[in-house]
């Protein structure tokens, strides 16, 4: 039998991820030790393998066949756009992906208005004003603290992540549009799906149980 590989976003995603594995019986002991320096992670018993990857580049694990299975957030899928099948929404990191910014912004949504946008998440941006809002804007593409862009006027709004909106509110910023709930989520290589679709196929069964 073939080992069964998994790649899992790192961090929360991943602690969470192994938790609920555990609840249908799927363990992996050499994950649980905080020193160890390995990068795969194996249960002979079951023939799994596990490994950690940052979240952006566990879809193209899986797009490629380098992991079968790939538990991340939505907002990467959505980002990232690779091919593959999305099987499970695993009901935990949920958040929203979401317009946001000072309320002076809601008019210049409203109206259509040129806008500039400031993102970590320039695809998800650009699907949602050019293809739902048609609405023409320029995308910005940052990587840290997007808060800071409308508070320094790179941008008028931001398209973000948003938890609690604690970080918006202490900066005086206001959600003004919602783009799409998020959540974990498990996807599937396609060749996978085939081949291994038994295994996968039970593995999805016993995770629905248990969520």
């Amino acid at each position: 039998m073939r080992y069964l590989t998994f790649a899992l976003a790192k961090g929360r995603l991943a602690k969470k991820s192994m938790e609920l594995f555990g609840q249908i019986g799927i363990t992996c002991r050499e994950m649980e030790d905080p020193a160890t320096r390995k990068l795969i992670f194996v249960n002979e018993e079951l023939k799994l393998r596990f490994f950690l990857a940052k979240a952006p580049d566990v879809p193209t694990y899986v797009e490629y066949g380098a992991a079968d299975v790939g538990i991340v957030g939505k907002d990467t899928i959505l980002e990232e756009g690779r091919r593959m099948y999305e099987v499970l929404d695993l009901g935990y990191g949920k958040c929203r992906m979401c317009v946001c910014g000072p309320e002076s912004a809601r008019e210049l949504l409203k109206h259509q208005e040129l806008i500039r946008v400031a993102t970590k998440y320039p695809q998800i941006a650009k699907d949602y004003f050019y293809n739902r809002k048609h609405q023409t804007v320029e995308i910005i593409k940052l990587n840290g603290s997007i808060e800071l862009a409308p508070i320094v006027g790179l941008s008028e709004v931001i398209v973000d992540i948003v938890e609690t909106g604690s970080t918006l509110r202490e900066n005086g910023l206001n959600v003004l549009e919602e783009v799409c709930p998020l959540s974990a989520r498990m996807v599937v290589n396609q060749v996978s799906m085939k081949m291994e679709n038994e295994r996968i196929g039970r593995i999805i069964n016993e995770l629905k149980t248990v969520i």
